[in-house]
């Protein structure tokens, strides 16, 4: 068996890989590591945790006695562990830079001594690239995160790619466009949007509307980590993107339209400092190894729509008990003046 290390595994990008790993890869021994923090579910690992061939370990990867050992007995390392939402980094930096660069480094120094691990795969973002304003990002260009969580996420990727220029260790590099689908955390835009849709609560929308964002569905991104593990250049960086460029507020409206909800629920804000204006990448380096997108985006959005639509009792925990997260929603967006 192949023994295979997820961290931050209960969160949404990370559960779903972990699903798509278990059911595509029966020679895979999965561990998932995560701390369980606020977007950290164990419902969400509810299919795979009665396998034999998983198992979950509650552990904060910035603690090198429960990090360090998983990582050691580890094949392969998936690094999905982070804190990622831009609002909560503005509000909060310190817990960005401890959890995406302390953490990543204590797991870098424990692949050092992992005697039988090929491959690393860190998980970046597009937004280290910064704002857009025209063509789109390759993997050579500089580097300019304007907000906290992008300026954690590339001291991260750095950190990884040092590792492998100075230790050998195999790490590969991802940067991936923004994700949708199931089991998203209801803070990010479209799970928030659709949530208050549903019960017919105002989409509070930054600025302008016309920031530009390109979605990538969560089931493409998994396929596209399968192949980089199976065949990716350690030392390289990979953008993974959906091809889905769509001005927020475009996507808000097919959200309504999807629900059959009235425009009026639309609540423009004031915009968030650091906002970037537009996020594109070129993805020509892995489709070269035969990687291409296969969820059409009006078709992704409208069954990520009837996922929550039929999933209630997956998030209505979250937005209607949890004071925590109404506090950070108040926080967030009860004080912002009207765009």
């Amino acid at each position: 068996m192949v023994e295979v290390l997820v961290t931050g595994g209960a969160g949404f990008i990370g559960s779903n890989f972990v699903r798509w790993a278990h059911d595509t890869h029966p020679d895979w021994r999965i561990t998932t590591l995560d701390k369980l923090t606020y977007a950290g579910r164990l419902e969400n690992l509810a299919e795979v945790m009665p396998s034999v061939r998983h198992r979950f370990v509650r552990g904060d990867i910035t603690d090198p006695s429960v990090a360090g050992p998983l990582v050691r007995t580890a094949e392969i390392v998936v690094h999905f562990a982070a804190e990622t939402h831009v609002d909560r980094s503005i509000l909060a930096a310190g817990d960005f830079i401890r959890t995406d660069v302390f953490g990543t480094f204590v797991l870098l120094e424990a692949a050092r001594d992992a005697p039988r691990l090929r491959r690393f795969i860190q998980i970046s973002t597009d937004e280290v690239y910064g704002s857009v304003p025209s063509g789109s990002s390759v993997e050579t260009d500089e580097l300019r995160p304007r907000n906290p969580y992008s300026a954690s996420k590339a001291g991260a990727d750095r950190l990884a790619y040092s590792y492998w220029a100075t230790y050998g260790v195999p790490v590969i590099i991802t940067r991936a466009s923004n994700n949708y689908g199931p089991n998203q955390f209801p803070e990010k835009v479209i799970p928030l949007f659709i949530t208050n849709a549903i019960d017919g609560r105002p989409l509070p929308l930054y600025g302008d509307g016309r920031h530009v964002r390109d979605w990538l569905h969560v089931a493409d991104h998994c396929r596209a980590l399968d192949l980089l593990i199976a065949g990716g250049e350690p030392g390289a960086v990979y953008n993974i993107g959906g091809g889905n460029e769509v001005a927020n507020v475009d996507l808000t409206h097919r959200i309504l339209e999807l629900l059959g909800r009235p425009a009026s629920l639309i609540a423009p804000v004031a915009d968030r400092p650091g906002h970037d204006r537009r996020y594109s990448l070129d993805t020509t380096r892995l489709r070269g190894l035969g990687w291409q997108p296969t969820v059409a985006f009006d078709a992704g959005l409208s069954d990520t729509v009837s996922w929550y639509r039929d999933h209630e009792n997956w998030w209505r925990p979250i937005k209607d008990d949890d004071p925590a997260f109404r506090a950070y929603h108040d926080a967030q967006y009860g004080g912002r003046p009207p765009a």
